[in-house]
């Protein structure tokens, strides 16, 4: 796919962006990305809290840390399942609109799981919070996007996920806190009021708009049909999964292995956010330059640290700078959504929605795994080895995405060099 490809995959995405898009000045731009971020503050809260405060719900209800790491594959579900359902059925919703009631949706369901009576509840309750996840980050994304010029879309994207990623560092450590000093349950509540002051900000910050034009389910449903689309979602959902394997169990890890005491915990969790944050920051610089090779050098990244972390938990100081660099893989994230708006033409709110639906996926194998490894007795710090193969996995098929497009553009530019008949 040559330069006039890329001109009209950007076409497609202008005109799809174009019905959320405002003459705004910089100002009401960074109001609009702040609202924006606060719900990705929120979600990020809420799926990466669920894994800190494992442990301590795990002990409510009586059952085995990997038993309990259900709950946190039950809301990757929901995700996966939430966001192309949603993202199909409201393709006519304005875009405003639809963030909003997904919000409140997400607010309710954090509520619910803090007052489960029992973990089957639970379960069903972080399924329910999982649904508004991918849809209102994929909505959210392409908004922030359409103030910007194309060529600034992974950075615009980033300032969404930034909200994520802070969440790590603040919102995470700070409901893992509460969570062993006031009780896990605190830690949902807590989403519910973040979710509730997101109502409030999109409501203020971001514009009305109308429905995108020629919006319809079975536009959206076209994105299903390119194999670049479904490539790109497997580079997410088998490559991020080696994060999530190591993160689900880092707070068991840290205490059964590294031998820390429970305050230590939420302190290497700001580590990891740190990393993500730096990551996604200078991972969208770089992915608005170098899309594909941004995303191939993270998994390289990723593989490397996750291999080095088994070898690492043993000393504190070790293990926090592992946490660290394998937190700044984050910015994986970035790069894939870019490549989505590239490849998705004019289904960008369903090919956005399923690139959450992805990491989901990740977040469902990755604890899945390496549960099973520890259940085997390969230990705690096994995650890593775990993690480190699923990284693998996903830059196979990064090379097999990469290696099919250029086979494309190499086939447009031997067409194109070809004479036109009768010449």
């Amino acid at each position: 796919m040559g330069q006039a490809s890329m001109d009209a995959r950007t076409e497609h995405f202008d005109t799809a962006v174009a019905a959320s898009s405002k003459a705004l000045s910089p100002g009401q731009i960074r109001l609009v990305l702040i609202a924006l971020a606060m719900g990705g503050f929120a979600i990020g809260t809420s799926e990466f809290a669920a894994m800190s405060l494992l442990p301590y719900f795990a002990a409510t209800f009586g059952i085995t840390e990997p038993t309990a790491g259900h709950a946190i594959s039950a809301y990757a579900l929901g995700v996966v399942v939430g966001a192309p359902v949603i993202a199909v059925l409201a393709a006519k919703w304005p875009r405003r609109k639809l963030l909003l009631a997904l919000m409140a949706c997400f607010a309710v369901a954090n509520v619910l799981t803090a007052c489960s009576p029992t973990y089957g509840m639970m379960v069903a309750f972080r399924f329910l919070s999982g649904l508004p996840h991918g849809a209102y980050f994929g909505v959210a994304m392409l908004v922030a996007a359409s103030l910007v010029p194309p060529n600034a879309r992974a950075q615009a994207a980033s300032r969404v996920l930034i909200g994520l990623t802070i969440a790590t560092i603040i919102g995470v450590p700070a409901a893992t806190w509460m969570g062993q000093v006031l009780g896990w349950r605190v830690g949902f509540g807590i989403v519910g009021l973040l979710a509730s002051l997101t109502i409030f900000l999109v409501w203020t910050f971001v514009p009305a708009d109308r429905p995108v034009e020629g919006a319809s389910m079975m536009r959206e449903l076209g994105a299903l049909k390119r194999p670049q689309v479904w490539l790109t979602l497997a580079i997410g959902a088998i490559g991020f999964g080696g994060m999530f394997a190591v993160y689900s169990y880092l707070a068991s890890t840290l205490m059964e292995v590294t031998h820390v005491e429970p305050y230590v915990v939420p302190i290497v969790l700001v580590f990891f956010g740190l990393g993500m944050t730096i990551g996604t920051f200078v991972c969208a610089w770089l992915a608005d330059r170098a899309l594909m090779a941004t995303a191939g050098g993270l998994l390289v990244w990723s593989a490397i640290w996750l291999t080095v972390y088994p070898f690492a938990t043993g000393n504190i100081y070790a293990v926090t700078a592992v946490v660290f660099m394998i937190g700044c893989g984050g910015g994986l994230g970035v790069a894939l959504q870019t490549r989505l708006m590239d490849v998705a033409e004019d289904a960008q709110t369903l090919a956005a929605s399923l690139n959450h639906s992805a990491f989901n996926t990740a977040n469902a194998i990755g604890p899945w795994l390496g549960g099973l490894a520890i259940a085997h007795g390969f230990g705690w710090s096994s995650t890593g080895f775990v993690g480190a193969a699923l990284a693998i996995g996903g830059l196979l098929f990064w090379a097999i995405s990469l290696a099919t497009d250029s086979n494309t553009r190499e086939a447009a530019s031997e067409l194109r060099s070809q004479p036109a008949p009768g010449e």
